[in-house]
């Protein structure tokens, strides 16, 4: 497709961005046109946007970024056979090589050579994006566009519950970002028996607390440690999922954990973690897992089941819907902590 569109650009190596007119993106054989519908930005982007040490070790300038999108197929290569231009799909991410050890064990969201959409590739902070077709989701005739749109996120949320069973389980959320918000959310439908949720914003917390936390606890107001062993009996808790990738969050959730407890490891730390090994690790037989994107594509699959029950409250985990060329007041309320996700909609 010849023309231009509008989006979203990483000019320079420097903070900010810039909306203007853009080519249209072309397709390759494998690749597909797609009219973004709907975007949401991750925490991914909050780097890019302000150019923090993360998003200059990865991003080269100038690039549209922004990777959660959901929208309509409009132009397809010769080698893809398994959609069609007007399927609706959402994007996976991640870009696998289909060749090397993890892709061939069916492990592509960690392949080794992996690539991601808006951050080494242009991304969907656009009218238009190319995107390969292992990196599509058809979208259910249920699922609208802008669930479509956070479909990425929520398989992170869901891939971090799946490593452990929930069901019947004292499972404490550490951070009640989008991500956070929505693990809290599909907590409940997979069957925790008590849902804790911490993090130290106020309205964060009482939008968990709306949406299914049987607890909620501010870290920065109260002995969470104390609250945890006595919501739990005295126990501790079964699993602890961190979603914040703060450090000291992450020293003091072991401390909250369970003799023979699992913890799961989300959030992206900044920096070295030191832990106390033999007292909250060894001596608990504390099973750890570390836990990336989603897995391709059985992570979108239960997604879908969760959505199905009819429970999953998605709109209420969507914290404002702007227009494209609005991208900086919605950048602007994610910095104020404002709660849940932001959506962008080209016109």
């Amino acid at each position: 497709m010849e023309g231009t569109m509008k989006g979203i650009v990483k000019e320079k190596a420097e903070p900010g961005a810039s909306y203007r007119d853009l080519p249209i993106p072309a397709i390759g054989d494998n690749d597909v046109l797609v009219r973004v519908k709907a975007a949401a930005i991750c925490g991914t982007d909050l780097h890019i946007f302000p150019w923090t040490a993360w998003a200059q070790a990865r991003v080269t300038p100038p690039m549209v970024f922004g990777h959660e999108f959901a929208g309509d197929i409009v132009e397809k290569g010769v080698g893809v056979t398994e959609f069609a231009i007007g399927d609706r799909i959402a994007g996976e991410t991640h870009i696998p090589c289909n060749q090397c050890y993890q892709c061939n064990t069916d492990n592509r969201h960690i392949c080794e050579h992996m690539k991601i959409i808006g951050v080494h590739v242009p991304g969907c902070f656009s009218e238009y994006i190319s995107v390969p077709k292992d990196c599509l989701w058809k979208l259910g005739d249920s699922v609208d566009y802008n669930t479509g749109a956070m479909l990425e996120p929520m398989g992170v949320a869901v891939h971090g519950l799946a490593e452990t069973p929930i069901s019947d389980r004292n499972i404490v959320i550490m951070g009640c970002g989008p991500i956070g918000l929505m693990a809290v959310n599909a907590a409940k439908i997979m069957g925790a028996k008590q849902v804790i949720a911490t993090d130290v914003i106020p309205a964060k917390l009482s939008l968990a607390k709306e949406i299914g936390a049987d607890a909620v606890l501010n870290t920065s107001e109260e002995d969470v440690s104390e609250s945890i062993f006595k919501i739990t009996g005295g126990i501790g808790a079964d699993t602890i999922i961190d979603y914040t990738g703060n450090v000291d969050a992450i020293r003091s959730g072991f401390g909250w954990l369970r003799l023979g407890g699992t913890f799961v490891l989300v959030g992206l730390p900044n920096r070295e973690i030191t832990l106390d090994l033999t007292s909250n690790v060894i001596y608990k037989e504390a099973k750890i897992f570390g836990v990336t994107g989603r897995r391709m594509y059985q992570t979108w699959e239960k997604c879908e089941e969760i959505l199905a029950t009819g429970h999953f409250q998605m709109p209420k985990i969507i914290g404002g819907i702007y227009k494209l060329e609005e991208y900086e007041k919605a950048f602007d309320a994610l910095k104020k902590g404002a709660p849940g996700k932001m959506l962008l909609i080209p016109c």
